[in-house]
């Protein structure tokens, strides 16, 4: 698969565009000067204070800083860093600890904050509360017993590793330099915690442009394309900084008379991921619409005027549907919960054929997606793992 990543300066707005074989298939969204809604990222690491316990939910509500206040869920307790104990019980009001903010705030709802803290590097992630060694399921079955052998002898009490995808073709010396790197990250900040007062931030993620590029698969990668100087002068320190193998990707665009939103069309894929419709090349098309609960994607025939057979009309019509679907949810940065209604049909195996098409279509997600099941009403259940927040709501925060 080929893959080139743009990055623009507009509106006062940083976007980053992530193109597979000429499709744009995401795209992320950030101020280029936090506001004050903005300034609490996800990876962000505090030392807060239990303000709240709400025992018939399991969860508690922990204080980063005086007046924000985030969910805690108490199963985190079993692996909590305390660095002041107000009492006996496992939790209590006043108890100050290390938190991470695992999901960002999103429209009312207060950021997401776990004891279980994570340290992501390019090839490997260290984790506290977990202890496990795992390995990408993306990485060949040979390449990931491999792995599990090779690190076998790092098993401790502490801290578990996972190593990503991209460390797929990494030398394993360059996947154990960045662990033992990790490593000492994680015990030079608990060590830094004892010493600090609540509410301090004991690490600060880097802005969301920077994580992307930290995250994203560079196999395939032919091009990261930069529309602004002085992002091309940041990204390319992060680069020499963190991966000099891969500067030589690096393009600044400077072209005033012929900007790269003319020149990739980002303009219009943004404007079409922001809008309720999407049509599909059959006539049909989709209506998304994010509710505070969930997400609806609701199917129409529209102009498709296939009278030969109406359930292979439906079926097709449904297919495209599955595929625009899947493309919709992550283009968007839709998550949580999300109901699909797609055409009724009436043949039990072209349900299940549905069913396996849309499957297929949401494994290609590289962040976790379930097709749950379709209810006795015919909705087909769809989880996405909550990390940041939808494209519609990066781009209310101007």
């Amino acid at each position: 698969m080929k893959r080139k990543l743009l990055i623009e300066k507009r509106d006062n707005r940083i976007r980053t565009y992530f193109i597979e074989d000429g499709d744009i298939v995401e795209i992320h969204s950030a101020s280029a000067s936090p506001s004050e809604a903005d300034r609490h990222r996800l990876g962000d690491i505090y030392i807060g204070k239990v303000s709240n316990i709400v025992p018939n939910i399991g969860a508690a509500f922990i204080e980063i800083e005086k007046g924000v206040n985030c969910y805690y869920d108490m199963k985190d307790v079993k692996s909590a860093i305390f660095t002041h104990k107000s009492g006996n019980k496992q939790l209590c009001i006043g108890d100050e600890l290390v938190v991470q903010i695992s999901r960002e705030a999103i429209k009312t709802k207060a950021p997401t904050v776990t004891g279980n803290l994570s340290f992501t590097g390019r090839y490997a992630v260290l984790t506290h509360g977990n202890t496990r060694i795992g390995v990408s399921s993306k990485i060949p079955k040979s390449l990931r017993e491999e792995y599990k052998r090779e690190l076998a002898g790092l098993q401790n009490d502490d801290f578990g590793l996972i190593v990503r995808t991209n460390a797929k073709d990494a030398p394993f010396e360059d996947v154990l330099e960045e662990i033992n790197a990790l490593k000492d990250e994680y015990y030079s900040l608990v060590r830094t915690a004892e010493t600090r007062v609540c509410f301090s931030c004991l690490k600060s993620a880097p802005p969301s442009y920077i994580a992307d590029l930290k995250n994203v698969y560079m196999d395939g990668m032919e091009a990261i394309i930069i529309g602004d100087h002085d992002l091309y002068t940041r990204i390319h320190m992060f680069f020499q900084a963190e991966l000099p193998e891969k500067l030589d990707l690096l393009e600044l665009y400077d072209n005033p008379s012929f900007p790269l939103d003319k020149l990739y069309s980002t303009q219009t894929a943004l404007d079409k991921a922001l809008m309720e419709r999407a049509w599909l090349k059959t006539g049909g098309y989709l209506i998304i619409q994010p509710t505070e609960a969930l997400t609806v994607i609701d199917v129409n025939s529209g102009k498709n005027t296939s009278k030969s057979d109406s359930e292979d009309g439906a079926m097709k019509v449904n297919l495209e549907a599955a595929r625009e679907a899947a493309r919709q949810i992550r283009l968007r940065n839709l998550s949580g919960i999300i109901i699909v209604d797609f055409i009724n049909l009436k043949r039990d195996e072209n349900t299940q054929r549905l069913l396996h098409e849309f499957r297929y279509y949401l494994s290609k997600d590289p962040i976790q997606t379930t097709l749950v099941d379709m209810t006795t009403l015919g909705l087909v259940e769809v989880t996405r793992k909550k990390v940041r927040r939808p494209l519609y709501e990066e781009e209310r925060l101007k």
